[in-house]
């Protein structure tokens, strides 16, 4: 197993490894498939998972903890780093206890370690299929629903707080009322869409940055092929000798995030933890630099171009 380095999360003291496994997957393969994925992942040196109640993943992952601990894979649940997310058809102050309590039961775990905001939107109904009707979107009483997700770390519920796709704005927002202030804002950050101004102002307040789609997404609904067949990054990769998805994990690793990158293949999933026993370039960083920025996964593409919902893409 390889060395994996940790990073410390703001006043929390928690420590977090830089690097997780996601399980967000399109279409979704059954659950003896995904078990299989994450225990030939915790095999590897995984010992970050990344879920969510959208991601339909938090069973199979419950399975695989269970299982990996009892063949002693994972010594003990401490051992592990789990993160999952607040569904925005639970974004209101009574739903959150509940929607904590669903994941906890799915993921067969008395505590999460993260537990995220997804979206920084509420929707009125569970989602059976998108496009949704526009009038199912609607704002998120950011406020009161923050102060639920306090009281789920003070239960013991979950060891941090913090939050997924929020602009720069929105966490400022957060930020001016909350008692205890997110961990993390887990964002789409990637050699093609470096998020400057987002990580100058996480790195001001003190919230940490975790990059998900740091390879672009390929192969989902919403992703595309532009990181993996990049010709800068291709030309980096075959000069050090790595793949062009180690150039991109690294350069995002360089840059002071955390990954969160899936890949339910043995030998690629290998291959994106090794990427800590080596640097890029100045000359690699700056080419790396200079690629044109384009946005890759949207809010819209997923729930479909309702105002509110553009707004929110457009901000991030």
């Amino acid at each position: 197993m390889g060395f994996v380095p940790e990073v410390k999360l703001g006043c929390s003291g928690q420590t977090m490894p830089v690097i997780g496994m996601g399980t967000a997957s399109y279409p979704m393969p059954d659950l003896e498939t995904a078990k299989s994925a994450i225990l030939e992942a915790m095999r590897a040196g995984y010992r970050h998972f990344d879920t969510a109640f959208a991601y339909r993943s938090e069973q199979p992952l419950g399975e695989a903890i269970a299982e990996a601990l009892r063949l002693g894979i994972i010594k003990s649940r401490d051992k592990l780093f789990i993160t999952t997310k607040l569904w925005c058809s639970f974004a209101e102050r009574d739903q959150i206890l509940p929607a904590i309590k669903i994941s906890l039961q799915n993921l067969q775990l008395n505590y999460l370690d993260m537990y995220l905001i997804h979206w920084p939107i509420r929707l009125t109904q569970h989602i059976t299929k998108t496009p949704i009707p526009k009038e199912q979107v609607v704002p998120m009483d950011m406020k009161s629903v923050w102060e639920a997700m306090e009281e789920c770390q003070n239960l013991g519920l979950t060891r941090g707080i913090g939050v997924s796709n929020f602009s720069c704005k929105k966490l400022e927002d957060l930020l001016s009322f909350c008692k205890i202030p997110p961990a993390i804002n887990q964002v789409e950050m990637n050699p093609l869409w470096k998020q400057k101004e987002m990580k100058e102002f996480c790195k001001a307040k003190g919230v940490h940055l975790s990059a998900y789609s740091p390879l672009g997404a390929n192969g989902t609904k919403w992703g595309d092929n532009r990181i993996v067949e990049c010709d800068v990054l291709e030309e980096v990769a075959k000069a050090r000798g790595k793949t062009t998805a180690q150039v991109s994990l690294r350069w995002v690793y360089e840059q002071g995030a955390s990954i969160i990158s899936k890949s339910f293949n043995r030998q690629r999933m290998r291959e994106n933890l090794d990427i800590f026993d080596w640097c890029l370039t100045k000359e690699e960083s700056n080419k790396i630099d200079q690629l044109p920025q384009h946005k890759g996964t949207t809010l819209a593409a997923i729930l479909g171009p309702h105002d509110l919902v553009l707004e929110i893409d457009a901000d991030l």
